[in-house]
């Protein structure tokens, strides 16, 4: 393996290993130390893989966001299923992730928008365009399922979309304050009404 490839190895292993403890604490909460600790790398090379700890979030958040974005893809990409289900699935996969425990799975946008959003505008904006990108995804499927007929609102897809994801993450706030699933059982059935299906 090459010094570029072992480089690049060793970075990933970084991010994925520190995933799951960003998501679990925050990212203020958790220092340099405590990344390196569970990513088994030697103390003090933390600079030899990002210039900084605000490098390392963006890295962090901007390769969350495309595994998302793979994980979207093929759930909405199903062309064996109408849109109406494609959606249905994305819900379902949406609240599995966060009611089962998957700790190192759960939403860091959830987790992080607030506390990065005032701490670093180049993290902000890694995240706006994410969203923004799911939420072109979910209008997609939702004009089609509108063309189709699988979807009886006939409001605006775009409109649709964005009010479908913030349902859901409001959702999963409500669900991590009351350590409970009826928000997630709320936000079904509001999406229902809200795209008539």
């Amino acid at each position: 393996m090459k010094i570029a490839e072992k480089h690049r190895a060793a970075r990933q292993h970084i991010l994925e290993a520190a995933r799951p403890l960003i998501g679990q604490r925050g990212f203020s909460a958790v220092g340099l130390a405590q990344i390196l600790d569970v990513a088994g790398i030697p103390k003090g090379s933390f600079y030899h893989y990002f210039e900084s700890k605000e490098a390392f979030g963006e890295a962090l958040l901007q390769t969350y966001i495309d595994d998302y974005l793979i994980k979207m893809d093929d759930i909405l990409g199903n062309d064996d299923e109408n849109a109406a289900q494609r959606i249905t699935r994305y819900c379902q996969f949406w609240r599995d992730t966060h009611i089962e425990g998957q700790i190192g799975n759960k939403c860091l946008i959830v987790k992080l928008a607030a506390e990065v959003s005032d701490l670093s505008e180049r993290m902000r904006a890694i995240l706006d365009v994410g969203t923004r990108t799911v939420i072109d995804r979910i209008s997609t499927v939702i004009a089609s399922g509108q063309e189709e007929g699988s979807i009886g609102s006939t409001q605006p897809a775009l409109m649709l979309a964005a009010s479908l994801y913030q349902l859901w993450l409001g959702s999963t706030l409500m669900v991590k304050i009351t350590h409970s699933s009826p928000p997630f059982d709320h936000a079904w059935e509001a999406s229902r009404r809200l795209l008539e299906i």
